[in-house]
């Protein structure tokens, strides 16, 4: 059997090509390389987030103040700029991040934000960014309806992914016409209510508006007034993945899609 299978892998490789040396340590440099790459811009995104946290290279691991002394607290896991072991970047789309997906699972992909007005619901403000949290995104689309529209939103409806008492501080303070409803929780759920007012006012104050009828009327206008877009966009417009490659032609691409929706839906007003 033995000699069998022998006489059979001869004969199977005798069509085979010789292999091209030259081609494969050529192939092979160019996937080192591209490993190297993005070895080094793991390594560059860990330390730009370790200096947002307040890190420096030579902090030793330990939490330090803002004089550079050491604090109180766990010691740091890694050394400054070293990526955890799972951090993993792709080599197709470096500008792309990994994100959960909906219904289980991770992919490369991009964050897409829209501001849809209440009347007409047209979208008149879409951005991407490659952060997979919604948390600081606000305010840049707050200020994009500004832009484009001439005028700042008389009121805001964001869900909880948006809840953050220093964005709810700078609104309050770069766009103090802007009324926001930003949801603490989830709705119907028990939420544990902040007490701290002088830590958290804009939190506080946030949770007294969902506690009176009217603040929870405004809130629920979300789901007839953000939501539909987003599912006109993927399942009227078929559009669910980006074309392209790297965010500026992703926000280039996904600006485009909501035009499109938006003229499909002023086309639709024009005959009714």
């Amino acid at each position: 059997m033995l000699v069998q299978k022998a006489v059979n892998t001869d004969e199977a490789e005798k069509n085979e090509p010789d292999l091209d040396i030259h081609a494969e340590l050529e192939r092979r440099q160019v996937q080192l390389a591209a490993i190297a790459a993005a070895k080094a811009r793991l390594e560059e995104r860990q330390r730009q987030s370790d200096t947002q946290r307040g890190r420096s290279p030579d902090d030793e691991r330990k939490p330090r103040d803002k004089d550079g002394q050491p604090k109180g607290g766990k010691p740091y896991q890694r050394d400054f700029g070293v990526p955890a072991t799972k951090a993993q970047d792709s080599f197709t789309d470096p500008e792309s991040r990994i994100m959960k997906r909906a219904g289980g699972g991770y992919d490369y992909a991009y964050n897409a934000q829209t501001a849809v007005d209440e009347k007409a619901h047209i979208i008149v403000a879409a951005e991407v960014v490659n952060t997979s949290s919604d948390v600081r995104q606000l305010s840049m689309v707050l200020a994009a309806v500004k832009a484009y529209t001439g005028s700042a939103a008389g009121q805001v409806l964001a869900d909880a992914g948006y809840r953050s008492e220093a964005v709810m501080a700078e609104l309050a303070r770069t766009q103090p016409d802007t009324e926001l409803v930003i949801a603490l929780g989830r709705e119907g759920k028990v939420l544990v209510k902040p007490r701290d007012a002088k830590r958290y006012p804009h939190t506080v104050a946030m949770a007294a508006k969902f506690e009176t009828e009217q603040g929870k009327l405004d809130y629920r206008k979300r789901k007839w007034i953000g939501e539909p877009p987003n599912g006109w966009i993927k399942n009227v417009l078929g559009f669910r993945q980006f074309s392209m490659r790297g965010l500026k032609k992703v926000k280039a691409e996904f600006k485009l899609v909501c035009l499109a929706l938006n003229l499909r839906r002023m086309g639709a007003m024009q005959a009714g």
